[in-house]
């Protein structure tokens, strides 16, 4: 693909509208992104984007901004990470900026806290589908250490309430061993 002022105005302009039209946070921004650059655009491949993801999620910070920061870096570089940075952040701090502003009428309206309840159980539901289509993407694989892994991971999460970044960083320990081994098995 060429990168010429379009790539990067696109580029930006994809970043920006699924920042500015998604509610919920980086868990609901991640799959609308998946959606956009490995089946709209096919600018990268599912299985790398996925691990793009996971990288993303294992970084200190906000999620969708790691996920953005990783997709602009992997198709332009340090360049496409700033303008995919500057895209996802652009339309919170606008929207932020101008609810600051109206903070006490935002609060008090009954009919905004409404839409807020219900957008609530909309992001509950795009999150319950990004679980259900990553589990399924990992049993896809066959690969039973990786499904041994988000089992134990999923137990050690609900069950016995560790904290997520001690379970990524373990699992994500585990994961670089296992490789290290599988690869002089010459599995790789």
């Amino acid at each position: 693909m060429e990168k010429n002022l379009k790539f990067y105005i696109k580029l930006f302009w994809s970043t920006f509208s699924l920042s500015a039209f998604t509610i919920g946070g980086g868990y609901v921004i991640v799959p609308l992104m998946r959606k956009k650059f490995v089946e709209e655009l096919n600018w990268i491949e599912e299985e790398e984007m996925l691990n793009l993801v996971a990288i993303s999620q294992s970084a200190p910070g906000p999620i969708a901004v790691n996920t953005s920061i990783m997709v602009g870096y992997r198709l332009a570089g340090v360049f496409g990470s700033f303008v995919t940075i500057v895209g996802t952040i652009l339309p919170p701090l606008i929207i932020i900026t101008v609810i600051a502003q109206f903070y006490t009428v935002f609060k008090e309206n009954k009919i905004i806290n409404a839409l807020l309840l219900g957008m609530r159980a909309g992001v509950a539901a795009v999150i319950l589908d990004v679980i259900i289509k990553m589990v399924n993407d990992i049993i896809k694989t066959k690969n039973k250490i990786s499904i041994l892994i988000m089992i134990i991971a999923l137990l050690a999460s609900v069950v016995f309430d560790i904290n997520a970044a001690l379970i990524i960083i373990v699992s994500g320990a585990f994961g670089a061993f296992y490789y290290n081994i599988y690869k002089k098995e010459g599995k790789v």
